[in-house]
């Protein structure tokens, strides 16, 4: 029985507690219509559901991890497990048929030896399925029935279901954090496992970049990991191409939306502007090499360029900034409109012109949202990986020419984890280091947005 049948059991469990809590609470009122209870029928509803509920769910989230691993456990120990290779891809590929089979998600099986471990799975499956549906029974009537005795005409129910409530509002609003703690944690045991393999000095000053997964792991070449190359293309690619790009169109279209554009035109053309943003970057990769970099390389072929190529950073940076022009051009044009009304008939009233109330008054009270939507802008173009796997390639260099072929920190994540390598070997364990670095990067750059954010608003409030 899988765990959603086993989750609607205790929806159904849960509906069924909270109709007999409710109607407990409306004969308390019906016997004494005079007194006033401590809490109102619905809530005392509502305690019984959840005690119904919420012991299940934990119930059936344990389950869950459990069940798999003892149904294993019983197949091993029956006799028809004798015959099980000892260890190995063979032995966890028969275990894999036979429980498919039994639970009807294959046909058969590819190993022969694997037919017979089929029946014990059915077994094993039936057996611990119907104990997670006894198990799941009595926790909700068991605790429907702790909850049931204790509503009483004094009890104060609202009390203990407003808590609750708080408590599954400060579990739900923790995810984030607890999220971003458990990336940290693998990323950093990770890249201490790297580190001791390959000096942090080469990896982060280092300006070559050629791992080799097929090398000896006990004994690696430090000068194959130097970074600057990767860290150089993520920043040439990303943070000042794409911008220059991203910034100033976006901030104009903002600007003309919000200050010069009728309603009319203004109704269509932003909607347009931000389907931009729900392309995905396939598209714009397949655009980039198909399109913008022949086009690049015919450019530069015409003023004299030699050895052009139809992978070059600029045609990646190009294509990303067109990518990323919504996140500025939404977030500055909330920013600007946002803007009282009082400010801008103020700075008429002195005798500004338009375009002087946009640059002095307008902009810089709008320059919190501004910076944040460019921020934003930045830390999802340093993030991209399919346009400068099909614009930019995947070749780590050190160069200041927008021509040349170049790579990223994603990028190379990607290659490094793709394959067959292991994850003992340094060439795999640089992918973690790239990624903590990354990581360090993006939340630098929050923390200056939220400086910058902050100094402004201050000003303007």
């Amino acid at each position: 029985m899988s765990p959603i049948t086993l989750i609607l059991i205790a929806i159904g469990l849960g509906l069924a507690g909270w109709l007999a809590g409710r109607a407990k609470a409306w004969s308390f009122q019906k016997a004494h219509p005079q007194s006033r209870p401590a809490s109102r029928p619905i809530y005392h509803a509502w305690y019984v559901a959840i005690w119904v509920v919420i012991p299940v769910l934990v119930f059936i989230s344990f389950w869950s991890f459990a069940a798999p691993d003892l149904i294993t456990r019983s197949v091993l120990t029956s006799m028809a497990a004798a015959d099980l290779p000892s260890f190995g891809f063979e032995r966890e590929a028969w275990l894999a048929e036979a429980r498919a089979v039994a639970t009807g998600r294959a046909p058969g099986v590819f190993n022969d030896g694997a037919e017979k471990l089929v029946e014990p799975f059915r077994e094993a499956i039936s057996f611990y399925t119907w104990i997670g549906l006894a198990v799941t029974i009595v926790i909700a009537v068991g605790g429907g029935i702790f909850a049931f005795l204790r509503i009483r005409p004094d009890f104060g129910a609202r009390t203990k279901v407003e808590r609750t409530v708080m408590i599954v509002l400060l579990l739900a609003s923790l995810v984030a954090i607890l999220t971003t703690f458990g990336i940290f944690a693998s990323l950093v045991f990770e890249t201490v496992r790297f580190f001791g393999m390959v000096s942090p000095v080469d990896f982060l000053f280092g300006t070559f970049w050629a791992p080799d997964p097929m090398s000896n792991p006990d004994n690696p070449d430090g000068s194959r990991y130097g970074a600057i190359p990767l860290f150089w293309g993520t920043i040439f690619i990303g943070a000042i191409i794409a911008m220059i790009v991203a910034i100033p169109l976006g901030l104009m279209s903002a600007i003309y939306l919000t200050q010069y554009a009728n309603p009319s035109l203004r109704t269509w053309v932003k909607p347009a502007l931000e389907i931009l943003a729900g392309v995905p970057t396939v598209v714009y990769g397949y655009f980039a090499a198909l399109t913008i970099a022949p086009m690049i390389r015919d450019a530069a072929v015409s003023v004299g360029v030699t050895n052009a190529s139809t992978e070059s950073a600029l045609a990646a940076g190009v294509v990303m900034g067109v990518m990323i022009i919504p996140f500025v051009s939404s977030m500055a044009d909330d920013s600007i409109a946002a803007v009282p009304s009082a400010m801008r008939d103020g700075s008429y009233a002195m005798g500004a012109t338009k375009s002087e109330t946009i640059t002095k008054v307008l902009f810089p009270a709008a320059l919190p949202g501004i910076v944040a939507g460019i921020m934003l802008a930045v830390s999802r173009a340093i993030g991209e990986t399919m346009i400068v796997v099909m614009a930019a390639s995947t070749a780590a260099n050190l160069s200041a020419n927008p021509l040349d072929r170049m790579t990223t920190v994603t990028v190379q994540i990607v290659k490094m984890l793709t394959g067959e390598g292991s994850f003992d070997h340094p060439a795999t364990l640089s992918a973690f280091a790239l990624g903590f670095v990354l990581f360090l990067v993006t939340l630098a750059l929050n923390f200056a947005a939220l400086r910058v954010v902050k100094r402004f608003r201050e000003a303007y409030e």
